[in-house]
């Protein structure tokens, strides 16, 4: 059986730093990147509020929307980020 996945954006505030990643547990892993459990970017930027992310049937789709998403301009993922959460609120508390 396949696992499924979320590609997700977290960001540090309103047109602010962001991260894009994929995960196969998003509560989990937002719920991580949130109380700086991840190191790396998301800890060094300040990236805490999950603002974007869409759920896929499998963690391969969830993967390559990723991958090809870090290839995009930033106005691009901007643009995503707004098409979904105009105001850029925390919706961590919708997936727990």
């Amino acid at each position: 059986m396949e696992k499924a996945g979320f590609v997700y954006i977290m960001a540090s505030g309103r047109n602010g730093t962001i991260y894009i990643g994929v995960t196969s547990d998003l509560p989990k892993r937002v719920w991580e990147h949130r109380n700086g459990i991840v190191g790396g970017f998301t800890k060094k930027y300040g990236c805490h509020l999950l603002v974007w992310y869409e759920a896929y049937d499998s963690i391969e789709d969830a993967r390559q929307r990723e991958l090809r998403m870090k290839e995009w301009k930033r106005a691009w993922k901007l643009r995503e980020v707004e098409g979904m959460n105009p105001d850029w609120d925390d919706l961590y508390e919708r997936i727990v």
